[in-house]
């Protein structure tokens, strides 16, 4: 199969398979919206620089592209899942990956390591790769902020939203073990200016 041409600017594919996560799970495709809004943010306050940024908005835009090859028994669940369906669920980071790679652009392999390892913790308890502290790639860690975020203070199937002082508190409890402590930091002063804040009612 040919790659992608070179000619095929990136956010052309990434506006294709934003399409694509949308008609499988408008869910998810709106998460990865608010997601991207949030780590840019994150990004411009950590001065980021403009090809940075753009670098973080696709990774951004693509981490749960992944989401893509789990089947609807496991992604569509209305509850908390089993064993078997978790280790099931996690493989969407790998997907992602391999979806990113299968492009074949210039930025790939970037974005694609940036897919990868969203979900890598501080500590390193995190997968696929239990990296941890700043072998995690910054722009995995900055998004590993705006998912866990955005996830709790939205409705899902198995939990109710909760108050933005409630995430903070979580979030908090959480510095260096799930998250980075310095980009924690610079997020609870980022996310109390942004459109994106939760309720406190």
């Amino acid at each position: 199969m040919k790659p992608f041409p070179d000619n095929v600017p990136m956010d052309k594919v990434a506006l294709s398979l934003a399409t694509a996560l949308g008609a499988r799970d408008l869910h998810t495709r709106a998460h990865s919206d608010r997601v991207v809004h949030l780590s840019t943010e994150l990004g411009q306050y950590i001065e980021l620089s403009d090809d940075e940024l753009e670098m973080l908005a696709l990774g951004a835009q693509f981490h749960d592209l992944g989401k893509i090859g789990i089947p609807d028994k496991v992604l569509r669940k209305p509850a908390a899942f089993e064993e078997d369906e978790w280790v099931c669920m996690k493989q969407h980071a790998v997907i992602g990956e391999q979806i990113i790679l299968a492009i074949n652009g210039e930025n790939s392999p970037g974005i694609a390591r940036t897919v990868r390892h969203h979900h890598e913790h501080f500590d390193g308890s995190g997968y696929p790769d239990g990296l941890r502290g700043t072998d995690i790639p910054l722009y995995s860690r900055i998004i590993s902020l705006a998912d866990s975020y955005d996830a709790m203070i939205e409705t899902r199937a198995y939990h109710k939203a909760r108050q933005h002082k409630e995430v903070m508190a979580i979030l908090d409890s959480e510095a260096g073990s799930k998250h980075d402590p310095d980009l924690l930091h610079a997020f609870c002063l980022t996310i109390e200016k942004s459109s994106m804040r939760g309720t406190d009612a």
